[in-house]
């Protein structure tokens, strides 16, 4: 939905906003909570941080070009322990406005000079998951068009020329010609196994990998280097089913109706207004320099990632790619170090810094149950497709969420990512016998899960190991 200003758009600005996809820009601060509510349990300082990030990005659509540009993003960084929501936050968040996002860890990077990936490379990654995801749309709006298309090559492969002009004869005499019976055929699925031979593109080219001198990694096809033409598109014949067939055909008849330049273009702008880049283990480049030891310049990566942060133009094989109005959400546990602890240039660059909360027995209740996507939800389902039918009693629950609470006391905290390890265990032997059982309902109360669970979890140094 785009909400009118009273001002008529320029066809660069029409152009920018179908490109960054419209479904969710107008989305208000509460309702995006709510979204994100359905998924998330707790963390409200957190939602509602993202929330505003979000919002500001449809506010600043509607200023003028001029001012528009000088509307930096306010970066995000999020810190608490591992497992109680940062990355499901960004994903869910990216996911809504339908945003090109991207996961990476901080600590993958390495400083320019060093053999690694450096952090122009995240950029790259972002464009082409742009790219694909608009490929992906244009495809769905030439469906249809791209189905009746392969549906006639398929009709060709049925019906052979020399068989078509008596199949023209027999139309013209006022009888259902051939060519339409098949189509009928076709739709009734009766040829679905019969096995068409089809010439198909031979994808295999010749690939070398290059490492530049900036640490950029990249695959190239040697076709994309030479002039257009020198080598000459080669095909292959391969015998398929009908079904294989048409699922080829669709797809060669969908990439001939889309204008891949466009594709680019509108890709690249909606990276550039509305790409997502969540940080995570940012906290493990925020140490000072190191006397010694296996660090590769922890503060060299920091300063290769400040000028992505601030803004910068990156290159990548699609065309040069803006920054500045990239959101960049930052995570991190922060135990050892603190936001503090980074390069004061980029702690300038993440203005808005939230921090969640440790997920405790109360809220563990709530995430078995409560989501959309909830554990217990999932494992019903699961067993489900055995014929078993999993009923949880609110007792089991309660010991669950509390031998979860225990554990990660006792030993590390992951938050509530020691629920899925703890589901595993209490369903393991269920799981392995469920094939051989009949149908039948299996009732999970606090008996069940003690009987299962309480030894392991009382005893530290096995549940370090199990739990």
């Amino acid at each position: 939905m785009i909400i009118k200003t009273g001002i008529t758009p320029s066809p660069q600005e029409e152009q920018q906003q179908a490109a960054q996809g419209t479904s969710s820009q107008s989305f208000t601060p509460r309702q995006i909570v709510a979204e994100l509510d359905k998924y998330i349990i707790g963390q409200q300082e957190a939602k509602r941080s993202v929330a505003i990030a979000l919002r500001n990005r449809w506010r600043r659509q509607q200023l003028s070009p001029e001012l528009r540009d000088e509307i930096a993003p306010k970066n995000i960084i999020m810190i608490g322990p591992t497992g109680v929501g940062k990355t499901e936050i960004a994903r869910r968040l990216a996911k809504l406005a339908q945003s090109p996002f991207l996961k990476i860890e901080a600590s993958k990077f390495t400083e320019v000079g060093y053999v690694g990936r450096d952090v122009e490379s995240m950029i790259r990654d972002l464009t082409e998951l742009g790219i694909n995801m608009l490929k992906e749309e244009k495809k769905a709006e030439v469906h249809e068009k791209a189905k009746g298309l392969a549906e006639e090559r398929l009709l060709d492969l049925l019906l052979p020329p020399s068989r078509s002009k008596k199949d023209d004869a027999q139309a013209e005499s006022g009888q259902p010609s051939t060519r339409e019976k098949l189509r009928k055929y076709l739709h009734d699925g009766r040829f679905e196994d019969r096995v068409v031979e089809l010439e198909v593109t031979d994808r295999s080219a010749p690939m070398i990998e290059v490492l530049s001198s900036s640490g950029m990694e990249e695959n190239i096809n040697i076709k994309d280097m030479l002039p257009p033409g020198l080598f000459p598109t080669k095909t292959k014949k391969r015998k398929m089913k009908i079904e294989e067939a048409r699922k080829i055909l669709e797809q060669e008849e969908a990439q001939k109706l889309i204008d891949m330049d466009e594709v680019i273009s509108q890709a690249i702008m909606r990276v550039e207004q509305s790409g997502i880049i969540f940080l995570d283990e940012i906290d493990k480049i925020a140490g000072r320099e190191s006397k010694g030891g296996p660090d590769v310049s922890r503060e060299g990566v920091q300063r290769d990632l400040l000028p992505i942060v601030e803004g910068s133009t990156v290159n990548t094989k699609y065309g040069m790619v803006r920054t500045d109005h990239i959101l960049f959400i930052a995570a991190g546990a922060f135990h050892v170090s603190k936001p503090s602890d980074l390069v004061p240039e980029l702690q300038g660059r993440f203005p808005i810094r939230v921090e969640l909360d440790s997920l405790d027995e109360h809220e563990f209740v709530r995430i078995l149950q409560e989501p959309q996507n909830a554990l217990i939800t999932q494992y019903k389902a699961l067993m489900g497709t055995e014929g078993i039918e999993l009923i949880f009693v609110d007792d089991a629950i309660q010991e669950i969420a509390s031998i979860a609470a225990s554990v990660n006391e006792r030993t590390e905290n992951i938050g509530a990512r020691r629920l899925h390890t703890i589901m595993e265990r209490l369903l393991d032997d269920l799981s392995f016998d469920a094939p051989d059982l009949s149908a039948e309902t299996v009732t999970i109360d606090a008996a069940y899960v003690k009987e299962r669970l309480t030894n392991i979890s009382e005893d530290q140094d096995l549940s370090r190991y199990i739990l």
